[in-house]
C-alpha cells in the first residue's frame, strides 16, 4: 500500500501524535528525542534497553562534559512494522516527532519521495558529510541509506547473501570443501554432481510465491545482479529484458531437471523444510542470508541446530552469471538489508540532533549496542573486533559487504517483488522463459505504467 493511502485509511487509529521532541526548556535546557518500534521486554527489547540504559546516560554525560545540559528522551513502540511506519509517516506529516527515527532502509526512498525526509546534510548542515564514521562504512553499505544519490539516513546492522554448501555431501560427490564458483554454469556443474552422488537436493534456491520475500532477497535478486541487472535502475524498473530471462532460465534448468525441489518451492513452509533438510543432510547448496548461520544451524540455539555446523558446513560467494557480468562490472554479487536511522527535518536542534545520531553510530555506541553478540554492524573498526572469532560473519563482512546490492526503497517494490516471485513460480512449474518473462512484463507494465518499464 502506498504511504499516502496508508496514511489516510489509518490516520483514525490509535495511533498519538507526538510533539517534535527538540526544543528548549525554561531553565534553557534543551530536549531530544528518539523513537524506534522497540520496547522493553517486547519487540527489540534489546535496542530498548541499549537506548535507555547506555545510550542516553552516555550522550547526556558527554555534552554535559562540554558544557550543555541535554536531555534525551526514548518514545519506544512495540508494533506491527506497517503500523510503525504509518505512525512516524503521521508525525513527519504534521511536523511532528522524535528528532531522531529509527527506519527499515527499504523505507527511505518512499519517505524522500514524500517529503517526510530530506538528506541529512540539508537539515545538519556540512558536519553530516564530514562525519568520519563515514569512513568506517563501506560504500555499498552506505547505500542502504542513499536515495538519488543523497544520503538520508545512517545505516544500523546489516547482512549478506552466500552459497551454504554441505562439506559432507560436497566431498561425497568429489567436490572441495573450499569450493567456490566463477559461474553460474559452475553451480550447475556442482549440482550435477551431488545429484551423481546420490544427494537428495542438490540445489535449493528459494523461488515461488509461497516463500515470499525470501524468494526475491535469496535468489531472484541475487542472479540478477549476477547478471547485470538491477530490479531498479534510472528511473525504471526492469522488464523482460535479456538479464531478467538469464534468470528465469537458471531457475528453470535446476527445477526442471532434478538439481532442485520444485514441491518444495509451493509449499507453505517451505522454506522451514528446506532449513531442516539442510540440516539433516539432504541438501548440497543452498542461497541464504548469515541468518542461516547464526539463528538457523547454530549449534545450541538454532531453529534447525546442526552440532557440527563449523566443521560441516562450508560458504562461497554468488558468482555473477559469467566473471565481470554482475553489476557494476563485479564477479560476484550479494544483496543486504537493514534499518538506518533518520534525522526529522522539522527538529528544532537539527546540529543537536545530529550529534545525537551520530554519537549512536560511533564505534563505543555500535559495539555496546550489539550486547555481547556477534552480528554484523555497518562499522569495519567494529565488525573487525566483535567477529575476529566467527569466520563466517567476518566473511560476510569483509567480503559480501564491499560488493552487495540493495532493494529499491520505493512504494511499489513489495508488488514487483511479487510479480517477481510469480515469474520463478512459473518457470519452476514448467512455463517456458518467454511465457513466465512475458507474464512478469504484463504485470509490471499494470504496476507502474509502460513508461517506467524498461527492457
Amino acid at each position: 500500500m502506498r504511504l499516502a493511502r496508508m496514511i489516510a485509511v489509518l490516520a483514525g487509529a490509535a495511533l498519538p501524535l507526538a510533539a517534535c521532541g527538540s526544543g528548549a526548556s525554561s531553565g534553557g535546557d534543551t530536549t531530544l528525542t528518539i523513537t524506534a518500534n522497540a520496547i522493553s521486554g517486547g519487540k527489540n527489547a534489546a535496542t530498548a534497553d541499549w537506548t535507555k540504559n547506555w545510550l542516553i546516560p552516555k550522550f547526556e554525560e558527554a555534552q554535559k562534559a562540554k558544557g550543555k545540559t541535554v536531555h534525551v528522551l526514548f518514545q519506544p513502540n512495540g508494533v506491527d512494522d506497517e503500523k510503525y511506519k504509518t505512525k512516524v509517516a503521521l508525525d513527519l506529516k504534521s511536523r511532528t516527532g522524535a528528532d531522531v527515527i529509527d527506519l527499515d532502509g527499504i523505507w527511505v526512498g518512499e519517505f524522500a519521495q514524500a517529503g517526510y525526509i530530506k538528506p541529512l546534510a540539508a537539515t545538519a548542515g556540512p558536519e553530516a558529510e564530514q562525519w568520519d564514521g563515514w569512513g568506517q562504512i563501506p560504500q555499498a553499505v552506505q547505500g542502504l541509506g542513499i536515495f538519488d544519490g543523497k544520503k538520508y539516513g545512517v545505516p544500523q546492522g546489516t547482512d549478506g547473501r552466500v552459497l551454504f554448501l554441505n562439506k559432507t555431501l560436497f566431498a561425497k560427490a568429489g567436490l572441495p570443501a573450499d569450493w567456490q564458483p566463477k559461474s553460474w554454469q559452475e553451480i550447475i556443474d556442482a549440482g550435477n554432481a551431488l545429484k551423481k552422488a546420490g544427494v537428495q537436493v542438490p540445489i535449493q534456491i528459494d523461488a515461488g510465491t509461497a516463500m515470499g520475500e525470501a524468494t526475491s532477497m535469496q535468489g531472484a535478486l541475487p542472479l540478477l545482479a549476477g547478471a547485470g541487472t538491477e530490479i531498479y535502475s534510472g528511473g525504471k524498473w526492469t522488464g523482460a529484458s535479456q538479464g531478467l530471462k538469464d534468470v528465469l532460465g537458471f531457475y528453470r534448468q535446476i527445477y526442471t531437471t532434478g538439481l532442485g525441489d520444485p514441491r518444495l518451492q509451493q509449499e507453505a513452509k517451505g522454506r522451514d523444510k528446506s532449513f531442516e533438510e539442510f540440516a539433516e543432510g539432504k541438501v548440497g547448496i543452498l542461497a541464504e542470508g548469515d541468518y542461516f548461520w547464526r539463528a538457523v544451524v547454530e549449534p545450541k540455539l538454532g531453529v534447525a541446530p546442526m552440532p557440527d555446523r563449523d566443521k560441516a558446513v562450508g560458504y562461497a560467494l554468488i558468482p555473477a552469471e559469467r566473471p565481470g557480468a554482475g553489476v557494476r562490472g563485479q564477479d560476484y554479487v550479494s544483496m543486504s538489508g537493514g534499518a538506518v536511522r533518520v534525522l526529522n527535518p522539522y527538529s528544532k536542534n537539527p546540529k543537536l540532533a545530529w550529534e545525537l545520531l551520530s554519537f549512536m553510530h560511533s564505534a563505543e555506541a555500535t559495539k555496546q549496542g550489539l550486547a555481547g553478540e556477534a552480528r554484523i554492524t555497518s562499522r569495519t573498526d567494529v565488525n573487525e573486533e566483535v567477529l575476529k572469532d566467527d569466520p563466517m560473519l567476518s566473511f560476510v563482512s569483509e567480503k559480501v559487504l564491499p560488493i552487495t546490492s540493495y532493494r529499491p526503497p520505493l512504494a511499489v517494490y513489495p508488488q514487483v517483488s511479487v510479480a517477481l516471485q510469480e515469474a520463478t513460480a512459473a518457470v519452476v512449474a514448467g512455463r517456458t522463459v518467454d511465457e513466465a518473462a512475458a507474464a512478469y512484463q504484463q504485470k509490471i507494465q499494470s504496476l507502474v505504467g509502460p513508461a517506467n518499464v524498461a527492457q
